[in-house]
């Protein structure tokens, strides 16, 4: 059998490794209960059991990696109920992951878990209220493929010195918006995707648009009035966020943006040649 060492494609963080995506997998059971096709999220940390809900037919299930040298997706959970919406999506689409809330782990304990993936939830607050998802950007972002959703995006946009203010269309919950996306710039988490798409917006805040780091991120969706619903990074491609839920009911195609963060990581992995 291969050595771990063999199927290593690029460093991760602290010198660990990726390794290579290779077949599908059926998560793992370690997990209290299962309903709907997702665990039950506890204290500790979780992995997704055995995922239950049929994909679509355009949804493809996402290969993943031989099970003893797989590594998770960490989600970072900002105490946000959405967070579960995001979760059953990740398990419907068999991605291995784990969940652990925002002050359940320091950085330094992420890293030597050595993810493939990061994903920071919404959550209530500023991103100065995010625990480690601010410093999780900025010491792993560079090396690991992150998406940040609502307080996600934000952490994002102020890491790399973006300025969050309040919207200055006000509170919005449950609200439907069209989203436009730069089509120009290539596979983004809206490949493939209908321009404009609807989405859900829960938020009051927003990165500003007036002060925005142009020199290090790029904006890559808005809304009609031009409020800034998706941002990426541009010397790292593979840190993105949206300002919208794709979990939630109303964004019709937020199934296929987690699809497209998760199939992200297995095009970057593949595409570092094998040592």
């Amino acid at each position: 059998m291969a050595s771990l060492q063999s199927l290593l494609l690029f460093p991760g963080p602290s010198g660990c490794s990726i390794p290579r995506a290779r077949t599908a997998f059926v998560p793992t059971t370690r997990v209290s209960e299962v309903s709907n096709g997702v665990g039950a999220i506890r204290k500790g940390g979780l992995v997704v059991s055995r995922p239950l809900a049929v994909r679509g037919v355009d949804e493809p299930r996402v290969s993943n990696g031989d099970r003893k040298n797989e590594k998770p997706i960490i989600v970072i959970d900002n105490y946000d109920s959405f967070t579960y919406n995001l979760c059953q999506y990740m398990g419907e689409l068999g991605a291995n992951f784990e969940v652990y809330r925002n002050d359940e782990l320091t950085v330094e304990e992420l890293k030597r878990k050595c993810p493939r993936g990061i994903l920071i939830s919404p959550g209530p607050g500023t991103p100065q209220d995010s625990g480690i998802s601010l410093q999780t950007v900025l010491e792993l972002g560079p090396s690991i493929p992150l998406f940040g959703v609502c307080m996600g995006l934000q952490c994002i946009g102020e890491a790399f010195g973006g300025k969050v203010v309040r919207s200055p269309f006000g509170v919005v919950h449950g609200k439907h918006s069209l989203v436009y996306y730069d089509e120009s710039l290539g596979d983004t988490l809206f490949s493939s995707l209908p321009n404009p798409f609807t989405a859900g917006r829960y938020h009051s805040l927003v990165i500003e648009k007036d002060t925005f780091p142009s020199d290090v991120l790029e904006i890559t969706a808005w809304t009609e009035d031009g409020l800034i619903m998706a941002a990426r990074h541009k010397k790292y491609p593979h840190i993105q966020g949206v300002q919208f839920h794709p979990e939630s009911i109303i964004t019709t195609e937020g199934k296929r943006m987690v699809n497209n963060f998760v199939k992200s990581i297995e095009t970057l992995e593949y595409s570092i040649p094998k040592p």
